[in-house]
């Protein structure tokens, strides 16, 4: 059993600590809300973005998984930057073996058609991806090994964007882009997988798209939703696909880690 610290107790982060949880660890939630995590876990409140509120903290591995609360720059590095330099300096003790870092795809303003990994220069084209970017390089300071989980967009229950969209076709997007995609579910138990991979003193790599097997044109899953919701969809002009990018998970899927929900048509049928 190991010491887990898990920072930013949200969705996804309270997701991760509940299966870390059921592997046996010790898992101690940051979280700026005053509720506490479920199973009986340790819950510390306090504010990544004052220093102040965190105290000493020790853990063999962090998982900094905040999310900024307002899409503004400064709201971003407050959160990204900040809140992670914050963390890395409240530890006390040589315990740390491992930090990871939940980003995201947002790092990758390109757009393109060929498939992007983890190879592929991320040329961020906006303050999100910038500051998203600094902050995964606070990590390349630290004395211990760290990873960056760069996340595509997180649906899953509680997040129905495209399945709202697709109900009124008067507000589908006038441009067709690529979208990449990878369900709540999923992207949890890959960061619980890794973390057991470190603290079984396994390999792995400091970066990882986190994605699904099908990067696929907006407009298909629109009107897949659309049609798979009783939709009628024989009137819809589908525009080609000028923006957005695919990306690869290769990298992901040749750790032996499997996916629930492979693709959109998997992660959907679950919601819908």
């Amino acid at each position: 059993m190991a010491k887990i610290l898990l920072v930013g107790c949200g969705d996804l982060g309270a997701e991760i600590a509940v299966r870390l949880h059921a592997s046996g660890h010790e898992v101690v939630g940051v979280r700026k809300s005053t509720r506490t995590l479920p199973l009986g876990m340790h819950t510390i409140q306090a504010d990544v973005t004052e220093q102040g509120t965190l105290a000493p903290l020790t853990a063999e591995v962090i998982v900094y998984c905040v999310a900024a609360s307002a899409p503004t720059d400064e709201n971003y590095h407050r959160h990204y930057v900040q809140g992670l330099r914050n963390v890395l300096q409240s530890q006390s003790g040589p315990q740390l073996k491992h930090v990871f870092f939940v980003s995201s795809t947002r790092v990758y303003g390109q757009h393109a058609d060929a498939l992007l990994d983890e190879a592929t220069p991320a040329i961020a084209t906006d303050f999100g991806g910038e500051r998203l970017l600094e902050a995964e390089q606070l990590l390349s300071a630290l004395p211990c090994s760290s990873t960056v989980l760069r996340l595509s967009g997180i649906y899953g229950p509680g997040r129905l964007y495209l399945v709202n969209l697709a109900k009124d076709q008067t507000r589908w997007p006038a441009e067709n882009q690529w979208t990449n995609r990878i369900h709540r579910d999923d992207a949890a138990a890959f960061a619980a997988f890794l973390v057991g991979q470190v603290l079984g003193n396994q390999s792995i790599h400091p970066l990882y798209i986190v994605t699904d097997d099908l990067p696929v044109a907006q407009y298909e899953v629109l009107t897949w939703l659309a049609t798979n919701m009783g939709g009628n969809v024989k009137n819809v002009r589908i525009p080609p696909v000028t923006q957005g990018k695919r990306l690869s998970n290769e990298r992901l899927r040749d750790t032996g880690f499997v996916l629930s929900y492979p693709s959109y048509q998997h992660g959907y049928s679950t919601l819908i």
